[in-house]
């Protein structure tokens, strides 16, 4: 293991990109607190380079060459909203971050704050939970293919390792925490391989807690509940398209994305960052909220092990808010008039050494002042990983997905035919998912794409099998059919690897 970056002083480094539009105004704000809090006496700041600015000379990633070597050398990274160019080659640098650095979990805090007028404050119905989401699979693999003139895919990537990851991240986050209950959300009941897998790997990974209970609930569900009782929840676990969308769910209840902080926890480098928008029709007016800079940079400073200054800001800040203090986005029942970004900062700034009224306040006394931030030593090359080891695959068959205008039963007359010399039979036939051969209704409306499934007529002959005899299959039906994409179907320890048509 090794040590974080240190300066000629001792201090810890951290890579900080004000970021664009509002970014420049509330990254300032957050700073004079950390200054006044005495964080910089533990920490320097080393701007790296990245946003519009950089898009603008032609880098399509966004990211300079100097902010790559300075993420990579420090392992933290502290910034502000980035915005994306639209149109162009120009990705997310917030996703391109995530990826690039293996930032597998996403951590937020959705806390009800004093001022902040929600339906929930209002009912008296207290907001407190966490949502930690897979951050680099899934979805956002951006696999994507046209298919046929009418079908598009996107592939969903869900792997044992990336789930193991994030789950043991949710875990220690909420034995740190003092957490008694964590939740996983999925929808296995539909996605049973990939979320199946997603949420096998929370049990198992939950087993190593034992003083923390674990439970499930289908995102559907999950998504309802938290809208009728959020106080039931104290932190979800889910994977990333379905954690993304209920994070801003959750943003929703306690005020919206500038009250939402939001951390990526990563083996080698670490992110943490405001993630509402670059707001440019107010940037440069010294109008923005810089809350969720703010709570991001906290959960920073616990990352790091500054607990008692992230405590003692955030008793601060508490107090600020209960005061009626606030900038223009968000209301208070006094009807106190709205501070601009310094001056909001600044009142914090003010408060700091005093406790909050409405809630329990955070420790300081006996509080851990030190930087004890550690990460691994820089690896020579990409890292493998592997969750399952020994298990035992055979070759059973294959999908093969063909672009054609046939009905089901003339198409199957044909495949039946040109598989009749091979060792496989056509087992079933699927269109949108829903099986249409050998059994389905004439109801069934169907677009120009099917996956056709041929699996071993004597199943005993898989052990000798090989791709082989697999591949010879393609290339006869190749011959007659244009072929879109191709699948094996294999047993994993005598279990299909795949899963059943809808009505199969």
């Amino acid at each position: 293991m090794a040590q974080g970056s240190l300066n000629a002083a001792g201090k810890l480094r951290i890579a900080l990109a004000h970021g664009d539009g509002i970014g420049p105004e509330i990254m300032s704000a957050c700073l004079e607190i950390f200054e006044a809090a005495g964080v910089l006496e533990h920490v320097e700041f080393v701007p790296a380079l990245m946003g519009e600015g950089v898009f603008k000379t032609g880098n399509t990633m966004g990211i300079s060459d100097s902010a790559i070597a300075t993420v990579e050398e420090t392992g933290l990274v502290y910034k502000g909203p980035m915005g994306t160019p639209v149109g162009g080659g120009g990705k997310s640098i917030n996703v391109t971050l995530r990826k690039m650095y293996g930032a597998y979990a996403n951590v937020r805090h959705f806390q009800s704050l004093p001022g902040v007028e929600t339906v929930y404050s209002k009912a008296g119905v207290p907001v407190d939970f966490y949502v930690v989401r897979e951050n680099i699979e899934d979805t956002y693999g951006g696999i994507e293919h046209r298919l046929t003139n009418d079908v598009v895919e996107c592939k969903r990537l869900i792997s044992a390792p990336g789930c193991d990851q994030v789950h043991r991240e949710a875990f220690e986050t909420a034995r740190r925490l003092g957490i008694k209950k964590v939740h996983c959300g999925h929808k296995a009941n539909i996605m049973k391989m990939s979320d199946g897998l997603f949420l096998e790997r929370f049990y198992n990974i939950g087993s190593d807690y034992p003083e923390i209970e674990t439970a499930d609930v289908i995102v559907d569900a999950l998504c309802m509940n938290l809208v009728l009782r959020p106080q039931n929840y104290e932190m979800v676990v889910l994977p990333n398209l379905q954690g993304d969308i209920v994070s801003d769910l959750a943003a929703g209840l306690v005020g919206g994305l500038g009250f939402a902080p939001s951390a990526n926890i990563g083996q080698h480098v670490s992110i943490f960052e405001a993630v509402h928008g670059t707001a440019p029709d107010i940037a440069g007016k010294g109008l923005a909220n810089p809350t969720s800079l703010l709570l991001s940079g906290l959960l920073m400073l616990r990352h790091i092990g500054l607990m008692r200054h992230a405590n003692t800001i955030e008793n601060a800040l508490i107090a600020t808010l209960e005061s009626g203090v606030h900038t223009g986005d968000f209301g208070h029942a006094s009807g106190t008039p709205a501070v601009g970004t310094l001056e909001y900062g600044r009142a914090i700034i003010t408060n700091l050494g005093k406790t909050p009224a409405s809630r329990e306040p955070l420790p300081v006394d006996g509080v851990p002042a030190a930087t004890c931030f550690v990460r691994p030593s820089r690896p020579r090359h990409n890292t493998l990983m592997r969750t399952f080891e020994t298990v035992r695959s055979v070759y059973v068959g294959c999908d093969i997905y063909i672009d054609t205008l046939l009905n089901p039963s003339e198409l199957a007359d044909k495949l039946n035919a040109i598989c009749l010399p091979t060792p496989f039979a056509l087992k079933m036939m699927s269109n949108r998912g829903t099986q249409v051969w050998p059994t389905g209704s004439v109801f069934t409306e169907t677009v120009d794409y099917y996956r056709v499934r041929f699996e071993l007529r004597d199943m005993n002959r898989a052990p000798s099998l090989g791709q082989g005899p697999i591949i010879r299959l393609l290339d006869r039906i190749a011959e007659k059919f244009e072929v879109t994409d191709f699948q094996p179907l294999k047993y994993y320890d005598g279990k299909p690897g795949y899963s059943l048509a809808q009505g199969q």
